[in-house]
């Protein structure tokens, strides 16, 4: 780390869940979250209360320092802004501050639908190829001085071995611990996320000899009570769930760490398993829109497909057994990400460092 003073740096998102981008980087260098009105503020201000830095000194858990500013002034901010979501008109105005855009997720799905607003960021945190690919395909051209080369800051946690997987285990209650788990992550309507479709089947039927954790997109988190009375009053066992809301507690890699293989749909967590290297299964859903990617970095061409006919089941008894699927995910981890090696935050803090 470079002894010169550190810059300021403020974290900026839409909306709360993608501050879980921002986490990683604020436990190592700290500084400010931004909320652009008031019921942002409240928002945040809730799901990160508590929130504990967890740093090398043994900081005591606190809540991050909030500060609520309309975006008009932005510019009177000094530092680095590093911004978690499109922001509409900020950059194009006379901001001081370098400004860094860390997209967050890697999938399919087009998020990235203004071109001028991602031009005119200062930096852009790159992940890996892919991300390079999305912008590509959304004819999005950022200049390679732009574009720094991280990796994906929320692996540093699960390659370091820095989940204790008996604590989540005891986090979730799950109580067999001998069974395999498997982790249903779908996304939400926009997406045309699976969660009612199939929660309901997949509950009552993988439950008869796995584990089944549901984790909800955090726009479907509401419907996690109503699942919960069902399976009750269903007599439904070793069914558990996840509340993405729950930013400090329930991040979506402490889940990765206590399963054994994942359904998923379209959400971008499909991509973030690969670095489980455990096996994957795509539930089918009728959304046209993805990004066309090239076969070695789009995972529909490499993991069995869920379309409602099949017996779930079997499909992931065949999973979990087969060999050449581990391989392919390993493949598409390497082809998605890069370095893969837990130092993403290093290299992102030490960049920071250099644009005092």
């Amino acid at each position: 780390m470079h002894s010169q003073e550190s810059p300021s740096i403020y974290y900026y998102a839409n909306q709360v869940y993608q501050f879980s981008y921002a986490l990683p980087i604020y436990r190592r260098a700290s500084g400010k979250f931004l909320a652009r009105d008031l019921k942002r503020y409240c928002q945040f201000r809730k799901h990160l209360l508590h929130f504990g830095r967890n740093a090398n000194n043994g900081a005591t858990s606190t809540t991050p320092k909030i500060l609520f500013i309309r975006r008009k002034k932005f510019n009177d901010l000094n530092g680095v802004i590093i911004f978690f979501s499109n922001a509409a008109s900020i950059i194009q105005q006379d901001i001081s501050a370098k400004t860094i855009f860390v997209g967050h997720g890697t999938g399919d799905k087009p998020y990235m639908v203004t071109k001028s607003r991602l031009d005119e960021f200062d930096f852009h945190f790159a992940s890996g190829p892919k991300y390079l690919e999305i912008l590509k395909d959304s004819k999005i051209d950022v200049p390679q001085e732009k574009i720094v080369k991280i990796g994906n800051l929320r692996f540093d946690a699960y390659l370091n071995g820095d989940i204790d997987k008996s604590s989540e285990l005891d986090r979730l209650g799950v109580v067999d611990r001998e069974r395999k788990t498997v982790l249903y992550a779908p996304t939400w309507e926009w997406g045309d996320g699976t969660l009612l479709k199939y929660g309901y089947r997949f509950a009552q039927e993988i439950t008869k000899k796995y584990n089944l954790i549901i984790r909800p997109h955090y726009k479907d988190a509401k419907h996690i009570r109503k699942f919960r009375k069902w399976a009750a009053s269903s007599g439904i066992s070793h069914l558990y769930f996840s509340n993405p809301s729950n930013l400090a507690s329930s991040d979506t890699m402490h889940d990765f760490a206590v399963s054994d293989i994942m359904i998923s749909d379209t959400s971008s967590v499909l991509y973030e398993y690969l670095v489980t290297r455990r096996p994957i299964i795509v539930v089918k859903n009728n959304y046209k829109e993805l990004h066309k990617m090239p076969a070695e970095m789009d995972v529909m061409q490499h993991v069995p497909i869920f379309s409602g006919e099949e017996d779930i089941m079997k499909m992931i008894d065949a999973a979990l057994e087969d060999e050449v699927l581990h391989k392919n995910l390993e493949n598409l981890l390497s082809a998605c990400f890069y370095f893969n090696d837990g130092k993403a935050v290093d290299r992102a803090s030490n960049f920071i460092q250099l644009l005092k």
